[in-house]
């Protein structure tokens, strides 16, 4: 394979100190300003999350300034000096503190350590990747937990809360493809039509959750899939059956949990905490394969928009305000 020339100059969306405010203002960079990284790739897709969101609104996530926000990318190696990818190789970056604590994906390329990659799958492109993304990763990440804790379709139904959220909306295409019965909570009662194709059997409002107070409820819940914490979490805890399991992946609202240890000490009930940040790379090589398996292109079609790169400072706020359903695909060359 004949070596790529490499470029002089990059295009980034970069966060800057203006003042006493931050703002977000598009830079054509010298390849030189990229982070330090064995592998350079050329980044054709990247993704729109909560914490992109943040970041573009200059709501304080950025570890330093200037930075490129973007907390996943996929894309074309041009080079690598540690010798574990060739030019050409198809990756998917996600978590490692792109985009919050060095550069990330919204720019044409980016540098990375070589075991923060993955190989993209065969046949499914960078498009598919950047749909999947941090949340669809997450949520696979929560259904392995919830399924090594011995969930099972038989034990009752499995709660996903944040339902109409990224990671909330592939939990459930993911969990209803693996047999289970999903019930699906939401403070979003539009999105119900949306939620039941995506494979949901039941919709509960977002404040039932909050009302159950009791150190233990009426046990309802087989698994739980949670992208919220606080109260919402505290009460799904507290009404999951014997033996059961919740994967907790979010904090939408907030970071508290006013709880008691009675569903883990009388009714066996794990709490599992799912960090797709740092994840293993056995782990996040086998949860990318799942992936390729449970969730191809055309499942994810109805849950995908793509959008260019010039959109994502008028898409930043939306996300924040919980406008955006599903997953927002970022093509860094629009």
């Amino acid at each position: 394979m004949t070596t790529p020339t490499l470029p002089d100059t990059y295009r980034a969306l970069r966060v800057i100190q203006d003042g006493d405010e931050r703002r977000a203002e598009f830079q054509t960079l010298p390849l030189s300003e990229l982070p330090d990284g064995e592998v350079l790739i050329e980044v054709s897709h990247s993704s729109l999350n909560y914490k992109d969101g943040l970041a573009v609104t200059g709501k304080g996530i950025l570890r330093q300034l200037p930075m490129t926000p973007g907390i996943d990318l996929a894309g074309i190696v041009l080079e690598d000096r540690s010798g574990t990818y060739v030019p050409g190789d198809a990756v998917i970056l996600t978590g490692w503190g792109i985009g919050e604590q060095q550069d990330g994906g919204y720019a044409t390329h980016a540098r990375a350590k070589a075991d923060w990659l993955v190989r993209q799958p065969a046949g499914l492109g960078a498009s598919w990747a950047m749909s999947v993304g941090t949340a669809g990763f997450t949520a696979m990440l929560a259904v392995m937990a919830l399924e090594d804790a011995g969930v099972r379709p038989k034990h009752g139904d499995v709660l996903v809360t944040g339902a109409a959220g990224g990671v909330g909306s592939t939990a459930i295409a993911l969990l209803a493809h693996a047999g289970f019965t999903v019930t699906a909570s939401t403070g979003r009662t539009e999105e119900e039509a949306y939620l039941r194709e995506l494979g949901a059997t039941n919709i509960i409002p977002r404040d039932e959750l909050p009302s159950m107070t009791r150190p233990l409820e009426k046990e309802r819940w087989g698994g739980v899939v949670d992208t919220v914490a606080g109260e919402t979490l505290a009460g799904a805890y507290a009404s999951t059956r014997t033996h059961g399991a919740v994967a907790v992946c979010g904090i939408a609202s907030g970071i508290g949990l006013k709880t008691t240890v009675f569903p883990l000490i009388l009714r066996g009930v794990s709490l599992l905490g799912i960090d797709s940040v740092t994840c293993p790379q056995p782990r996040r090589e086998a949860a990318w394969k799942r992936l390729a398996l449970d969730l191809p292109a055309s499942r994810l079609a109805s849950v995908t928009q793509t959008r260019g790169l010039s959109e994502v400072t008028e898409l930043a706020p939306q996300i924040l305000a919980g406008q955006v359903r599903g997953r927002t695909v970022i093509d860094v060359n629009a």
